[in-house]
């Protein structure tokens, strides 16, 4: 071979390199720029991005790209699934499941099934194998709401499977290790809930290694705003309505009201306004006047009956409301509705035994 022909295939084969190189970078560079859109574009899907919010944001955007463990808290309606749904979108799991379990709303018995999978004739009824909750989002997210309300003989296995990333299913023997990534919510002060023994402490670490905490609504009346018209405007849409004006003194009024049940609460306040609303302009009866009236026990006998037995359930459980030994699992209530019924029927604890 002359030695031009050897410098001709030495310059072809560096044309090559050359070409797949850029062919390389092109397309790393296309990547990067498609998941920064993703990114983009669902952080601007989020409304009301003031204050607050920004800066909860931001710890979305850090925490998202890790495989740590979220633990979001606010009242109800603040909005935590969709700060959930944040964190799985901007995360490398986003191409995978987002599987979501309301731990609040099924007894412990279910709960455990449906969290773990079950195998045929593991109970009565379980006539079938079922594949729980941990299997369904494998190499993607689980997102536990309503944290507070897990029963705590069923505690030691979430944190289990947490540290281990392993689970055997109900009435199997048979290990099965996953990669989850887990988010869980609650509207509890689970450290309290700590001290009244009625959450594990060494979960209550683990759930917390990134904890978020979303403020209500009535702190961020900056937001309500454009809360109202972009409810204002997906309403309008679903119900094929046109809302070209809301007045101003509307805007005040709801910018006023301090929305006990939060973004939900004003979202279906927006609903019905504009189910009421001609002519294209939004109008309703203000929050003021739509406050429910307190609710009475119209019979004093029933009332005295009533606050006897729940007297008489506190004073077994030395006025401990919570718990599987508690007041409130004594008379089958939840310890948020044992405690709205004392406080509506006057009853206090004495000083020395407050314990919520």
């Amino acid at each position: 071979m002359s030695a031009v022909s050897n410098f001709a295939t030495h310059i072809d084969g560096y044309r090559e390199i050359a070409t797949l190189d850029t062919t390389l970078c092109l397309r790393d560079e296309a990547i990067v720029r498609k998941t920064e859109r993703a990114q983009t574009s669902f952080l601007e899907t989020i409304v009301g991005r003031r204050g607050s919010l920004r800066a909860i944001l931001a710890e979305v955007e850090a925490v998202a790209p890790t495989n740590a463990t979220v633990l979001i808290s606010g009242e109800t309606g603040t909005g935590k699934e969709v700060i959930a749904r944040a964190i799985h979108e901007l995360s490398p799991r986003r191409s995978r499941n987002l599987i979501k379990v309301n731990c609040a709303a099924m007894p412990a018995g279910l709960l455990e099934s449906e969290l773990f999978g079950h195998e045929r004739g593991a109970f009565t009824g379980a006539v079938t194998s079922h594949v729980g909750r941990f299997a369904l989002a494998d190499r993607g997210t689980l997102f536990l709401d309503e944290i507070g309300d897990m029963p705590l003989e069923l505690q030691p296995k979430l944190l289990r499977v947490l540290q281990e990333r392993e689970f055997e299913a109900v009435g199997s023997t048979r290990t099965t290790r996953v990669d989850v990534r887990v988010i869980v919510a609650t509207n509890r002060d689970l450290r309290q809930m700590v001290r009244d023994r009625e959450f594990r402490e060494d979960l209550y670490y683990r759930l917390s290694t990134f904890p978020i905490s979303l403020p209500p609504l009535r702190e961020r009346k900056a937001d309500i705003p454009e809360f109202v018209k972009y409810f204002v405007q997906q309403s309008a849409d679903s119900m094929d309505k046109t809302i070209e004006t809301i007045p101003e003194e509307t805007m005040r009024a709801l910018v006023r009201y301090p929305w006990p049940g939060n973004v939900r609460e004003l979202q279906n306040y927006v609903a019905r306004g504009v189910i009421l609303s001609t002519d294209g302009v939004f109008e309703s009866v203000l929050p003021e006047r739509c406050e429910p009236a307190p609710v009475e026990i119209s019979n004093p006998t029933l009332e005295h009956k009533v606050r006897q037995e729940i007297q008489a359930a506190c004073q077994r459980a030395n006025w401990k409301l919570g718990g599987p030994r508690g007041a409130a699992a004594r008379l089958g209530l939840k310890r948020t509705t044992l405690f709205y019924k004392m406080k509506r029927l006057g009853i206090t604890p004495p000083a020395d035994h407050w314990q919520d």
